[in-house]
């Protein structure tokens, strides 16, 4: 865990700034002001979509230990790899759009991975096709969060992050909801939902969205002139994979139904 600031000299508030720790969270509630933190930028925040690099390095810190191997099928502008190369754990990244020279090419719904081999995973998907992620036909950020198509996608994604997370390991999906042409989508509830399928729930963070495009006056007036909401929050679903001991309870208290003449 990193040393408290507080014990430094205060002339040394420059170096402070750069060298700043992000906040442990202890909340369900994650504000950030911007997008990384310290010297080294962590992705790009020019990227559209940008991760913030203080959601990886809260679940880095609470989840995994130095050495050990998170991975994100979706890594962007590669702001995981970042995060986790400054923290000593290894990562892989892979993306069909690499943005990030350590980024490597491919389709999160096959990952050239072992079974039960990664103690973290970390995914940012597409909420659907509000953002033009690449040119690639197969990008699921290409189906619109309407089209049931979508979830059966991502839930391909879903299988994958759960062969290859180790038991008892965690993974964390970020996701925000859709409005569009005055119509609500709840893709963090079909998420959260499809998630539980095969994994246990441990918790659900609301994360400020800060930096969206429509976070404007322009937008604003629109939001009030035509009475809708803009996305204020994403949701950060964090869930595990069960170990064995988990899943030989569940089978052992299924119940079992008398089935009468």
């Amino acid at each position: 865990m990193t040393e408290n600031l507080k014990s430094k000299p205060i002339q040394q508030d420059f170096v402070l700034q750069e060298n700043e720790a992000p906040p442990f969270e202890t909340t369900t509630f994650w504000d950030y002001p911007k997008q990384s933190y310290g010297r080294k930028p962590k992705g790009n925040n020019k990227f559209q979509g940008v991760t913030p690099a203080f959601i990886i390095w809260n679940m880095v810190q609470r989840y995994t230990k130095p050495g050990e191997l998170v991975v994100d099928p979706m890594a962007g502008s590669g702001t995981t790899i970042d995060v986790c190369e400054e923290e000593e754990r290894k990562v892989i990244g892979y993306d069909v759009n690499p943005q990030h020279p350590k980024v490597i090419k491919n389709d999160s719904r096959k990952i050239p991975l072992a079974d039960s081999s990664v103690d973290m995973v970390f995914i940012d998907s597409p909420y659907g096709d509000n953002v033009n992620y690449s040119n690639d036909p197969a990008d699921i950020g290409k189906i619109s969060a309407e089209d049931p198509k979508f979830y059966e996608e991502l839930e391909k994604v879903a299988l994958e992050l759960y062969r290859i997370l180790k038991p008892g390991k965690v993974l964390g999906w970020l996701i925000g909801d859709q409005w569009v042409k005055k119509k609500f989508t709840p893709v963090g509830f079909k998420i959260y939902e499809m998630l539980t399928k095969y994994f246990e729930p441990i918790d659900v963070i609301c994360v400020a969205r800060r930096s969206q495009s429509s976070n404007t006056g322009v937008w604003h007036y629109r939001a009030r002139k035509f009475n809708f909401f803009l996305r204020g929050f994403k949701y950060l679903i964090l869930v595990k994979k069960p170990n064995a001991e988990t899943i030989a309870k569940s089978e052992r208290t299924k119940i079992k139904w008398q089935r009468y003449k």
